[in-house]
């Protein structure tokens, strides 16, 4: 076994939530953080995503807090055109590599271990072993665990298709269509995500044509409109978007009928018009992108796949024929998990978990500032309190009134408000430069006017719901 390491933290998977946390701890705080994760690099699953996957959000909003991502420049063509820009997967990886090499280790704070499995630990002591030597390491936490893994789901690249699929049919994960060699007569996609979403667009963005595509899916889903997600020069039209979701929050008289004012104001978009979404998970959507989905028009709306067989497709709801010579492109995997939610800052431990609605990076450099400059767990957690990723509409509602409550409570404390104030991650803390625009002067009215009757109204049709 190798030397004893002594680390303040000790961080396990240096994902997305891994990289922020530790730079809100090296930011904040004298600590000296351990990184270790399974895979090469860091980055999390970006290292294995499917190569045309981009993120859905500005680059703007996400990455560490003191790092910016991109260059913060407009989209002049593309499906993406005049709006800030959305980093690809290469440099999402790049950039975490940056992240690494050039700020953290350089701190002589921050030791990272790559291809290793973290295997437990009992008090202070754990416990992490090499995937390549199979050496066993012991690091003494003198502070916390910081546990990313505990929502990590599943995605397509690295996980069975959730169904049976017969031999001789040929079935792949979004990454692999890139690889093709010869040409498929029909693509059967099959999933209602945004990896399904995004594959659907990059087939139609390469000649296939809209009727050489069938599109299984399970669900629909309400997508948020990217027109109202945008930072810096656009971000009074973001601003606008707050204050759509409060009319509409206010105004409903039920359930659904709050979902289809959002959509009337164009904040919420929807591929198919007919058929009311069951679904929220917050990805972004821009309009040309619709356009292009709406194109699609063999849609199969039979529940889950069960089984595909080389004659028969068999779903929850009924069977429909394969198409010959058809390339089945496997987008259905769980995604991210929803255990129950256990409380975020315990004794030795903090455990990664959304705390509002939100754009992910901001709340994960939340949780790094909130352990960094708070002494009490148990004023943490009051201040970040968890919540399960959103996947029912109704996850959208609870999660905003949890942003809300939240915003609240921590606004009233000195230090994490003027972090949020300065965070670039954030992505209203730079509203007050745009305190004289006409629109956000309008929007701050409208807030005004109906916010309470917002929280309200939200209260009430979310008990009939329920």
């Amino acid at each position: 076994m190798a030397d004893l390491i002594e680390s303040d933290y000790l961080v396990v998977g240096a994902g997305a939530a891994g990289m922020t946390v530790t730079d809100a701890l090296l930011s904040h705080s004298d600590a000296s953080v351990t990184l270790v994760d399974r895979r090469h690099a860091p980055g999390g699953h970006w290292l294995d995503a499917y190569p045309f996957v981009r993120l859905h959000q500005p680059s703007a909003f996400y990455g560490v807090d003191s790092v910016p991502l991109g260059k913060d420049a407009i989209d002049r063509g593309g499906l993406n055109a005049g709006f800030y820009e959305l980093a690809s997967a290469d440099e999402l990886r790049a950039y975490f590599a940056h992240v690494m090499q050039e700020h953290f280790l350089p701190t002589g704070r921050v030791r990272f271990f790559s291809c290793s499995d973290y295997v437990g630990g009992e008090g202070d002591r754990h416990h992490f072993v090499s995937r390549l030597t199979g050496a066993r390491q012991e690091v003494r936490v003198a502070r916390k665990l910081v546990d990313t893994t505990y929502l990590e789901g599943s995605i397509p690249a690295t996980s069975k298709p959730p169904f049976e699929v017969d031999e001789g049919v040929q079935c792949i994960p979004a990454g692999e269509v890139v690889h093709l060699s010869e040409r498929a007569r029909t693509f059967v996609v099959i999933g209602a995500g945004k990896t399904a979403m995004d594959t659907c667009v990059w087939l139609l963005t390469n000649g296939v044509a809209a009727s050489s595509i069938r599109w299984v899916k399970p669900r629909e889903g309400w997508w948020l409109n990217r027109r109202f997600h945008q930072p810096h020069t656009l971000l009074p039209d973001f601003y606008a978007g707050v204050g759509l979701q409060f009319q509409a929050m206010a105004q409903a008289t039920t359930f659904d009928d709050l979902f289809l004012r959002l959509e009337a104001a164009g904040f919420l978009l929807r591929v198919d018009t007919a058929v009311m979404p069951t679904m929220l998970h917050g990805a972004i959507l821009s309009e040309a992108e619709l356009a292009l989905l709406r194109q699609i028009t063999d849609v199969v709306r039979l529940g889950r796949v069960r089984r595909i067989g080389s004659q028969r497709m068999v779903l929850d709801g009924g069977e429909v024929e394969t198409p010959a010579d058809a390339v089945h492109i496997h987008c259905a995997a769980a995604g991210l998990a929803r255990p129950t939610p256990r409380p975020i800052f315990e004794p030795g431990r903090l455990t990664v978990q959304p705390t509002m609605w939100g754009f992910a990076c901001h709340q994960f450099a939340l949780l790094g500032a909130a352990e960094a400059m708070i002494e009490n767990d148990e004023e943490k957690n009051r201040l970040c309190r968890p919540i399960r990723y959103w996947d029912q509409c109704s996850d959208y509602l609870s999660a905003y009134m949890a942003l809300l409550a939240g915003e609240r409570a921590r606004a009233a404390h000195p230090a994490l408000a003027a972090w949020a104030r300065d965070s670039r991650l954030n992505p209203l803390g730079r509203l007050g430069e745009w305190g004289n625009h006409p629109s956000v002067v309008e929007t701050r009215g409208l807030l005004k006017k109906v916010g309470a009757a917002a929280v309200e109204n939200v209260t009430r049709v979310l008990a009939q719901r329920q």
